[in-house]
């Protein structure tokens, strides 16, 4: 007993009843063979009932072959009766691998729609040319250490944060005031509060500051990129809401734009997990910046060698105090230095509402108004 059933157009009873013919029985006598009635032999011949997994071993056996010729032959026809799919299927499916397009949807980046326009969506946000191809900032973005394009979440995300900043009016970028920023908001680690005057700070000094809340599966610190030669941006997540990372980040990003990283290349800052001397020589120098205006590293220094192994929460705080920072902030150094994130978390404040009461930011149930 032979069948193809690649291009098989009828139902599995057809070839049943050929069987039948060939053995010379009626249905009569493939009834009686298999303890069933008449007419549901008649329905499975007319293709009115399928085979089953139990159908397709009984007449297996009825007809000495397996019960794969019947599963398959059924199959094959359910399959060419079945309607086709909707052609937009493959298209959605060929940009959500490229583009986190789902969640730019649920973020209100673009809107849903047919395929054609969510095609036209991701090519204006995208910056797409004409000849398809993503403007050079998606493919100039590093990642700490790394040369490697950057991953689709990470790409939308810097590309988001470009475009809330396109649409911002700022004076003209002054690194002299820039610098002269620096040493006022410093004075602003020891009270998580003061937070709130950083956005309007950055902005009098011409730097275009964006807060913009993580994709899902991004580990995003935050990106220093620039709009042109004279037009610096600075975009952070919050990915971690403490006190300490806030500071560092802001530092961190600040110490790029004050050696003009990113102006060829935007820099993003991601968690990877490397080890300082594998990371590039601008991630380094921007680490260095950051830590030394968290707090002194000489001070900080010393303060972990006279107290190692045992950190007690009033000795942080007297030498947070000491030093005219939070105490958050040492505990975030401490942590660093051992390892061990567990030390005085309580200390770690958050700071999101503080920022976000100032800063231009989307996410959180927020969509940032983009006009072009």
């Amino acid at each position: 007993m032979n069948a193809t059933f690649n291009n098989f157009a009828e139902p599995p009873g057809v070839f049943i009843e050929e069987e039948l013919e060939a053995r010379g029985w009626l249905q009569a006598d493939l009834a009686y063979i298999l303890s069933m009635s008449a007419s549901t032999v008649n329905q499975i011949i007319r293709g009115k009932c399928g085979i089953n997994a139990e159908m397709a071993k009984a007449l297996s056996e009825a007809f000495g072959t397996s019960p794969d010729l019947f599963l398959n032959l059924q199959k094959a026809w359910e399959l060419r009766q079945a309607n086709d799919p909707d052609p937009g299927i493959a298209k959605r499916s060929l940009m959500q691998s490229s583009y986190p397009l789902r969640e730019m949807i649920k973020r209100g980046w673009i809107e849903d729609g047919t395929p054609e326009i969510l095609e036209y969506q991701i090519s204006d946000f995208f910056e797409k040319d004409s000849t398809n191809k993503t403007s050079p900032l998606a493919h100039a973005a590093k990642r700490i250490g790394l040369s490697e394009d950057i991953p689709p979440a990470q790409n939308a995300w810097l590309f988001r944060v470009i475009k809330i900043a396109k649409e911002m009016v700022i004076p003209r970028y002054s690194e002299k005031k820039l610098k002269e920023t620096v040493a006022q908001i410093a004075s602003f680690r020891a009270e998580p509060a003061e937070i709130r005057h950083v956005p309007r700070l950055l902005s009098e000094c011409g730097v275009r500051f964006v807060v913009v809340e993580k994709l899902p599966g991004s580990k995003i610190d935050g990106v220093c990129t620039w709009l042109d030669k004279q037009s610096p941006v600075i975009g952070m997540t919050n990915l971690h809401d403490r006190v300490d990372n806030f500071w560092f980040v802001l530092s961190h990003e600040i110490s790029h734009v004050l050696h003009k990283h990113g102006q060829g290349a935007a820099i993003i800052d991601v968690e990877t997990g490397h080890q300082e001397q594998d990371i590039v020589s601008e991630e380094r120098q921007a680490n260095k910046d950051a830590a030394q205006f968290c707090v002194d590293q000489q001070k900080m220094n010393n303060f972990y060698a006279r107290k190692k192994p045992y950190f007690y929460a009033r000795d942080v705080i007297a030498f947070a105090n000491r030093v005219g920072v939070h105490p958050g902030i040492i505990v975030g150094q401490i942590q660093k230095r051992t390892g061990d994130h567990r030390y005085l978390k309580a200390h770690q404040v958050s700071i999101r509402d503080i920022l976000l009461s100032s800063a231009t930011y989307d996410g959180w149930g927020h969509v940032a108004p983009v006009y072009s």
